[in-house]
């Protein structure tokens, strides 16, 4: 048993060479991290090992290293740049004496700090409550003593951690409640933009590749960009001026990173919602950056586990002011199509241009053919098709059905036929065909 020892900002960094990583990037960045937070780095211990250790994670010399530099430099914190398991983190802080936190732990602080808007505090505080729900297990004594039972108080042998448990799982479930609410605003909005055939872009890339400082040259906006790791956090939607496009809406949605914590995953869904359901997924890259290739592969990482792989993408190569003798320009593939564009956010270099191709993609965006066979009973919809200037041929079946060739988007499609009373068609390819007889009483 043991009381665990409380927090403090003057910290000693672990960060261990593991296979498949690059240690030298990765440590830079955690550095960053542990910064970003508000710590006060005093030294930084590296390492190699083959797997980590089932228990201390750092195995039991790299330990002893550890507890040696937090003594010797009166340290309050440790922080090591790995997701650490609840029996982990407290082996290594028995181990050190002092409180120990890993990587999900590290970024989930700095998500608390910069949260501003109400929907991302619930979000934050959700994320929080889930990656501390697995760490209440005998690493706090006074968790242990028992509360006698009275008006007002726990029953009768509960113990304080029973109690914890409990009131953890009655405040996630308000939170996912309240994000549930959350959620279906943001959807209602999406329909509505959808209604009015208004296509949307959305922003991503990796943190402090300069999404907001693009999204506010884009938007003539003011939205809060700093050369920070996670400056912003909160989705901002705003209208964009597109050469031949009347109307259109870009988002600006929180950075990614390397092992984004799974828990913040799951509590920002309806802020990710903003990039998986776009016409096209703007990414947002660091020209400058020279580990630029890989973090391409963490954020397409990220947009699979946010199901989001099947949107258009174009890929942005920003700041390319620090990058001597490069040049706007847009790159094409053999049909044609912009796949990247080389700005500059900061000097407004290629700006124009990148207008103009977002402009020529979101035009092109998402079209499909499907052939609907649709009951007399849903006319309706045949109306609604063809007020939408979609339907490209039409066939009275024997059966009294219709049978409509449409082109047009699938999400307003799918919107229309959810309208309608009528199942929607699946997930679409080039070409899909689609039976509907089943409408809903």
């Amino acid at each position: 048993m043991f009381e665990r020892p409380k927090a403090g900002q003057q910290a000693v960094l672990v960060h261990l060479d593991l296979p498949g990583g690059d240690y030298e990037a990765d440590r830079l960045e955690f550095i960053e991290l542990a910064r970003a937070a508000g710590a006060e780095v005093l030294s930084v211990i590296g390492g190699s090992r083959r797997q980590p250790d089932a228990g201390l994670f750092v195995g039991t010399g790299k330990a002893e290293e550890i507890a040696e530099s937090v003594q010797a430099q009166c340290a309050e914190l440790v922080i090591v740049n790995h997701p650490l398991s609840p029996s982990q983190e407290r082996n290594l802080e028995r181990c050190v004496k002092c409180r120990v936190v890993g990587r999900s732990g590290l970024i989930l602080d700095i998500f608390a700090q910069r949260a501003r808007t109400h929907e991302g505090k619930l979000q934050v505080e959700l994320a929080q409550l889930q990656h501390m729900s697995t760490r209440l297990i005998r690493g706090w004594t006074h968790l242990e003593r028992q509360r006698g039972g009275g008006i007002g108080l726990t029953g009768p042998g509960e113990t304080q951690l029973e109690l914890d448990r409990r009131m953890l799982r009655d405040r996630i479930a308000t939170l996912k409640r309240h994000l549930e609410g959350v959620r279906a605003r943001r959807a209602q909005n999406r329909q509505a933009r959808t209604r009015n055939e208004i296509p949307i872009a959305s922003l991503v890339g990796y943190t402090n590749a300069g999404k907001s400082t693009l999204f506010n040259a884009l938007t003539h906006q003011q939205v809060f960009a700093s050369r920070q790791l996670f400056a912003t956090l909160d989705t901002t939607v705003r209208r964009v001026e597109l050469p031949g496009l009347e109307h259109a809406v870009l988002a600006d949605t929180v950075g990614f990173i390397r092992d984004l914590p799974h828990d913040l995953i799951a509590a920002f869904r309806a802020t990710l919602e903003e990039a998986r359901n776009a016409d096209l997924l703007v990414h947002v890259v660091d020209a400058a950056d020279p580990e630029r290739a890989a973090r391409i592969e963490q954020v397409v990482a990220v947009i699979d586990e946010i199901e989001a792989e099947s949107v258009p993408r174009l890929l942005v190569f920003n700041k390319i002011d620090q990058r001597e003798g490069e040049l706007p320009r847009v790159e094409r593939d053999d049909a044609g199509v912009a796949q990247r564009v080389w700005v500059s956010a900061l000097t407004g270099e290629g700006l124009d241009t990148l207008r103009e191709v977002l402009a020529e993609r979101l035009a092109e965006r998402d079209l499909g053919t499907y052939t609907l066979r649709i009951p007399s009973r849903a006319g309706r919809l045949r109306a609604q098709l063809f007020a939408h200037r979609s339907v490209r041929a039409e066939r009275l079946l024997e059966t009294g059905d219709l049978e409509i060739d449409v082109e047009m988007p699938f999400e307003r499609l799918r919107g229309l036929c959810v309208a309608a009373g009528i199942d929607p068609p699946p997930d679409p390819g080039p070409v899909e065909a689609w039976e509907a007889d089943n409408v809903k009483s």
